[in-house]
């Protein structure tokens, strides 16, 4: 991805979350250069990988295939107690994030407003394949049967739950969707299982000044 098309979707992200009334920490406003002068006390920030992510799955294909996502709190199982995680999401219209599950993490998935928040769900057998056995989930606290690979729509304030090795997949129909993330602990080094091989941070073409830092790039 270029850099300039980075700055760009971060701006609209921004404006996006705004619109719903969503507001973001004053540090996720900070330039590389102010991060240059900051020291030993954004230590959390820097080591949990919190704030902009902007990824296309090194697809080369952002606008079909990528996620524009906010990782606002998070934990380390390595430094420190917390044990949760919480993120919030720019799901594009027509956007695709690609299929995958997490061999650790559990995470509800909240629909905060916009469009139709689109879902595929697969359960993963013991060699990490989809199956075609229904999936038994949680909306809002309703046990829940759907079937493999049927899409599944959330209108706002509508959530769903997704325990380790359940393959998902997402987009957004009727415009962009804000999409909240509340889970335990998030690792996307380590934890991200996707179905076909993908990279889960994207390399970067410097055409212009980064006007904000990546959760990756501290």
């Amino acid at each position: 991805m270029k850099r300039s098309e980075i700055n760009a979707y971060i701006d609209e992200a921004k404006a996006f979350f705004t619109q719903h009334g969503f507001y973001l920490p004053e540090w996720i406003e900070w330039t590389p250069e102010v991060w240059a002068t900051k020291g030993e006390e954004c230590t959390e920030i820097r080591r949990n990988q919190l704030g902009w992510d902007v990824t296309d799955f090194s697809t080369g294909d952002f606008a079909n295939v990528g996620l524009t996502l906010v990782t606002i709190r998070n934990g380390n199982v390595k430094y420190d107690k917390k044990v949760y995680c919480e993120k919030i999401m720019y799901v594009r219209e027509g956007q695709v994030t690609p299929t995958h599950f997490h061999w650790k993490k559990m995470e509800d998935i909240i629909h905060r407003g916009g469009g139709d928040f689109c879902i595929k769900l697969w359960k993963a057998d013991a060699n990490e394949n989809p199956t075609q056995e229904p999936c038994v989930v949680q909306i809002d606290g309703v046990t829940t049967v759907v079937p493999a690979g049927e899409v599944l729509r959330l209108k706002p304030g509508q959530s769903i739950c997704f325990e380790p090795y359940m393959y998902h997949q997402f987009w957004s129909e009727n415009g962009a969707s804000m999409i909240g993330e509340v889970s335990t602990v998030n690792d996307d080094v380590n934890d991200n299982r996707f179905l076909e091989p993908l990279g889960r941070f994207s390399a970067i073409e410097e055409d212009e000044p980064a006007r904000y830092v990546l959760c990756n790039e501290y």
